[in-house]
């Protein structure tokens, strides 16, 4: 690997010309891949389903592809053609990385002969980041006996991207091929905690979960014509029993008013129910059904002719559809079901209802009926954030494709546990000596917490943490602080007396969360925010076992943090114990090395005009991110795209030259 950590890499899965979102967020991967500075080859198919299994129209109609190809595409892979898995496997053994796009279960044993060609299979061997001076690894016994050597495979990592572990119509059989590909690769990315869960059950030896990143057909909004009457709804894509479309047209029954155009292919009975509902008097004049694939060049016009987006799924685990709307300018009606929740504020933007609830979507229907209504929360749509979504879930990537192999444990066995020391704690500022043996003592308790696999005291998952949290942000307003510390008592988190500390620390908690926590909260976290900031209690309060510093006098942690190189997930510096501008530079060398790919420094700095001792103008502030893409980071959750612009804002609102006007809270990914 070079020292930026590029990656040969093959994504295996469906492109152009196939259609739908799962081929176009695989060549959206490619492009990002590549784009980040990995050695990227898309492996496809010149013939994927048989017509059995995917009786709609496979290919894009027209030939026009949902996005840009990806350049360096090989449609090597034939569904009738299982000489054509081996081949392909064979090709693949000098990659570092694999990453299978997995689509239905019926697609697994080409999966598996494909990586099986290629050399690859899950890797039994230490895991864990191992402290320089501190014994052997933390191993557990594999499933071939108490005491057998760990075994690897010389093959390609291989990672799962499953966006869904199981398809929504099951059939017998899917569990046992999802459980026999899931034990034979070394990770699995999924988009939901849901799917988490169920990958884990499924035997899979170490499961990320992430957001879905968007990878948005249609292009940009154009301009929408003139309306003056009810609100037009859209229910958009393939009609199947699991989108619900039946349930929303029989709402629509009872809710005069409101048009509705159905628009994409009809799939079996469930189309032909849609088509039935449609001919009921109430709905004649006030449905229009369009069968058939919408391409994209006709997606944008069509999405401009609506004001709702209509998602009331049945089921859902992860889609961009709400993002779709968003991103042109309509109001969403969804069912909480999936990321919907996440993706939707109710009563701001659109609406959400409980799945499968006919009286709560009718009273949904009659509020959009209300004159005006519609506009308002159109009105208050936000377009989506396109780049930060892909940052995260590129680090979530490089993150699995460099950590150490999957162990498979056996349950009747304890982990060997190394022994680094039981002396007790030497206090701190004795030197940094004492500053060493207190960070060995703490990763070792660390260590010694995970495998006790105690219950965390706060249940919280990705869906508990709103967009409005984010990872990269400014705070120029106590009163905005004081929120943040209020919604972090309602989540259950331990007290904090400090709104500013947690502001800080709650934003830091959402990015470990989102981007590098693998279902098992074993992200190794070294804080070094000082005992007035929440971030390690709460951290450990949810699951984590953070190795907490408290360096007094200089502050040279990277002298004194004596671990191996690329061998932490996060580290953080905040308020109040925070960087400023003598000491960011500092910070970011010492994350440079001592994280791994894919992993995050966290820092506060304040922010004020250059009279302000330490603090960071826009100016400063611009260098601090120039330098840190220089030394291999990416800026991560910046959602408005300008932070920049916020802090010339939160300038202006400052009366005084000599003191920080505001916070800026950083994170930043190791490429």
């Amino acid at each position: 690997m070079t020292p930026l950590a590029a990656l040969k890499i093959a994504v295996v899965g469906p492109t152009h010309p196939y259609k739908g979102g799962v081929a176009a967020h695989t060549t959206s991967l490619a492009h990002e891949l590549a784009e980040a500075g990995h050695d990227v080859t898309l492996v496809s198919w010149s013939h994927l389903y048989p017509s059995k299994l995917y009786p709609g129209e496979q290919a894009v109609p027209g030939g026009a592809p949902d996005v840009e190809p990806f350049p360096r595409t090989v449609r090597a892979l034939s569904w009738a053609r299982p000489d054509t898995w081996v081949r392909t496997g064979r090709r693949l053994r000098g990659f570092d990385v694999v990453v299978v796009v997995h689509v239905i279960p019926a697609v697994v044993p080409a999966h598996l002969t494909l990586l099986r060609a290629a050399g690859a299979g899950r890797r039994v061997a230490g895991a864990g980041p191992r402290v320089a001076g501190a014994g052997p690894r933390v191993v557990g016994a594999g499933r071939r006996g108490r005491g057998a050597p760990a075994a690897t495979h010389p093959g390609p990592r291989t990672i799962v991207i499953a966006h869904n572990v199981l398809p929504h119509e099951t059939h017998v059989g899917d569990r046992e091929l999802m459980q026999q590909l899931f034990e034979r690769v070394d990770a699995v990315l999924v988009h939901s905690d849901e799917q988490a869960r169920l990958a884990y059950e499924l035997h899979a030896p170490r499961v990320s979960v992430t957001d879905l990143p968007p990878h948005l057909p249609g292009g940009a909004p154009v301009d929408r014509p003139a309306h003056d009457g009810p609100p037009r709804l859209l229910a958009l894509g393939m009609v199947r029993d699991y989108k619900g479309v039946d349930l929303l047209m029989e709402a629509l029954a009872k809710v005069p008013g409101p048009t509705l155009t159905v628009a994409g292919e009809m799939w079996g009975s469930s189309g032909e129910r849609v088509k039935e509902l449609a001919r009921d008097p109430r709905l004649r004049e006030r449905v229009e059904v369009h069968g058939g694939y919408v391409p994209a060049d006709r997606l944008a016009s069509l999405l401009a002719s609506h004001d709702v987006l209509a998602l009331t799924y049945r089921s859902a685990t992860a889609s961009q559809n709400a993002l779709l709307g968003r991103q042109h300018g309509l109001a969403v009606l969804a069912s909480d079901v999936g990321t919907f929740g996440s993706q939707v504020r109710d009563g701001v933007d659109g609406l959400v209802v409980p799945a499968g609830d006919e009286g709560a979507l009718v009273k949904a229907l009659e509020r959009l009926a209300e004159p005006g209504y519609a506009d308002e929360l159109r009105s208050r749509v936000r377009p989506p954030d396109l780049s930060g979504p892909w940052a995260n879930y590129l680090g979530t990537l490089e993150a699995l494709a460099a950590v150490e192999p999957a162990v498979e444990p056996d349950d009747d066995i304890e982990p060997v546990v190394p022994d680094v020391g039981t002396a007790p704690t030497p206090p701190v500022g004795s030197g940094p000596a004492a500053v060493v043996g207190h960070l060995r003592h703490r990763i070792s308790s660390s260590v010694r917490g995970l495998v006790a696999a105690s219950r965390p005291e706060v249940e919280l998952s990705r869906a508990d943490l709103p967009e409005w949290i984010r990872a990269s942000d400014i705070l120029a307003d106590g009163h905005d602080a004081d929120d943040v510390k209020a919604f972090a008592k309602g989540l259950g988190l331990p007290r904090c007396g400090d709104g500013i500390a947690a502001w800080a620390a709650l934003g830091a908690l959402a990015a470990i969360v989102r981007v590098r926590d693998d279902g098992r909260r074993s992200a190794v976290i070294v804080d070094e925010s000082g005992t007035r900031s929440p971030l390690s209690r709460w951290a450990r309060a949810i699951g984590f076992a953070p190795v907490e510093l408290e360096l007094t006098g200089h502050r040279s942690s990277v002298e004194v943090l004596d671990v191996d190189t690329a061998s932490l997930d996060v580290i953080a510096r905040l308020h109040p114990g925070g960087c400023d501008a003598d000491d960011i530079d500092e910070a970011m060398s010492q994350a440079s090395w001592a994280l791994k790919s894919g992993g995050l420094l966290c820092v506060t700095l304040p922010i004020g005009p250059s009279s302000a001792e330490g603090a960071l103008g826009p100016g400063d502030v611009r260098g601090v991110l120039a330098r840190s893409h220089d030394l291999g980071f990416v800026l991560v959750g910046d959602l408005d795209g300008d932070i920049t612009g916020r802090m010339r804002e939160a300038s202006g609102t400052s009366t005084r030259s000599d003191t920080a006007y505001g916070l800026l809270r950083l994170t930043l990914r190791r490429r």
